[in-house]
């Protein structure tokens, strides 16, 4: 038997163990950070598939260590996020979250139960390759400034020693049993904006005797809309999502707050940006007589793939799938704190596919509907397990 047939076998038989590896974690979600359970029970299924691993790092964390059959070669590094989101989660299935107003609404469980089946299916084929394969369950990919940035800083590049790095994510917007992969840039860097616009608050009916911020906040954000790079190839995007004036029909407030997203693909411009930002509240402000306090919460930075190692890995992907199943993605404005380690090593980023509109499976990440199919996990496991073989086995 081909070895590509050994990995599809191998997920086929693995898929119902994966699946409730999967439900598992969604039924038990956790916060950014607070992972604790979740890490002891990734730890459990190490365990009995007799896997080596280190646990603690940054708390929560685990890397994961399997050799093959020499250790000389490539170190090929896989993630996978340990962390769920504060939502709610309205699903009726048997595997709903029992942690009221946490879920797993952004595919981390998909992630780990998928990365879990493609380390057991590595570690029962390590016969087959040369080399070492480490697996990351990192902590805090929800909660800036993010668990990859802070785990580089404690030295986790150093510790795996990795020629290069892969993760997968779910897609929605794919159907299930597909992947995507997309070169070069792809995601952008993300921060968080706050800016708080003080006047002088009194009665709405004397406004001579107020300095009123409402206005104010409102010419703001108006000229914020002007702020581009002069390169137009530069994607950008600045949107404030939150204004809290908490006046009343009569009342003009002392101060507005706002709060917004600035994301980009450009690190020359994303500092300029920052500074046009903060002068564009505080000239606006000063010239109506109110002040303005900006804070910008500097993110995660963009995400940049390699453009070998992705070449390969969606040829690769088109001899496992077939053609018809391996898409090419866009440009999104969406973020991942995996670019931090896109900032430092060889990576490659692409998506798996979740969806089956057959089944009514068509809600987006970060919503309370947010499901899959679970054809998802034989193919997210499989793939990786193949992609990962196929880089190793060259040795």
């Amino acid at each position: 038997m081909e070895i590509k047939d050994k990995i599809k076998q191998l997920a086929s038989e693995y898929r119902s163990e994966i699946i409730a590896i999967r439900n598992e974690i969604h039924a038990n979600p956790e916060l950014s950070f607070e992972e604790y359970n979740t890490s002891k029970y990734v730890a459990s299924i190490l365990n009995k598939s007799n896997i080596n691993y280190e646990s603690g790092l940054l708390k929560t964390g685990l890397l994961a260590s399997i050799e093959g059959k020499s250790t000389e070669g490539k170190t090929i590094a896989l993630r996978a996020e340990l962390d769920a989101l504060p939502i709610f989660e309205e699903n009726n299935v048997p595997y709903k979250s029992k942690n009221e107003g946490i879920m797993h609404a952004c595919g981390h469980d998909v992630h780990m139960a998928s990365i879990l089946g493609a380390a057991k299916i590595l570690n029962e084929i390590s016969d087959e390759w040369n080399g070492k394969v480490k697996v990351l369950f990192q902590p805090g990919e929800e909660k800036l400034p993010g668990g990859a940035a802070q785990m580089i800083e404690g030295g986790i590049i150093e510790k795996m020693d990795a020629t290069c790095m892969m993760a997968h994510h779910v897609m929605p917007t794919i159907d299930a049993g597909k992947v995507g992969f997309r070169a070069g840039m792809y995601m952008a860097s993300a921060d968080e904006i706050f800016i708080t616009v003080k006047g002088k608050g009194g009665h709405a009916a004397l406004p001579k005797l107020n300095i009123d911020p409402i206005p104010i906040a409102a010419e703001i954000i108006l000229a914020m809309q002007k702020i581009t790079p002069e390169d137009e190839e530069i994607p950008m995007v600045l949107s404030i999502g939150k204004v809290t004036a908490a006046g009343a029909t009569n009342v003009i407030p002392n101060h507005v707050e706002m709060e917004g997203t600035f994301r980009t693909m450009n690190e020359d411009w994303r500092a300029k940006a920052h500074e046009l930002i903060e002068k564009t509240c505080v000239d606006i402000a000063s010239a109506h007589n109110a002040s303005c306090e900006i804070e910008i919460k500097k993110g995660y930075p963009f995400l940049q793939n390699d453009v070998t190692l992705t070449a390969e890995s969606k040829n690769l992907a088109i001899e496992y799938l077939g053609a018809d199943n391996v898409e090419d993605l866009e440009l999104r404005m969406t973020a991942d704190d995996f670019a931090s380690f896109s900032q430092h090593m060889t990576t490659c980023y692409y998506r798996l596919g979740i969806r089956n509109e057959s089944k009514g499976i068509t809600s987006g990440v970060h919503t309370p509907t947010f499901d899959i199919d679970e054809q998802a996990l034989e193919t997210g496991m499989g793939l990786i397990a193949w992609l990962v073989y196929s880089q190793l086995a060259k040795v």
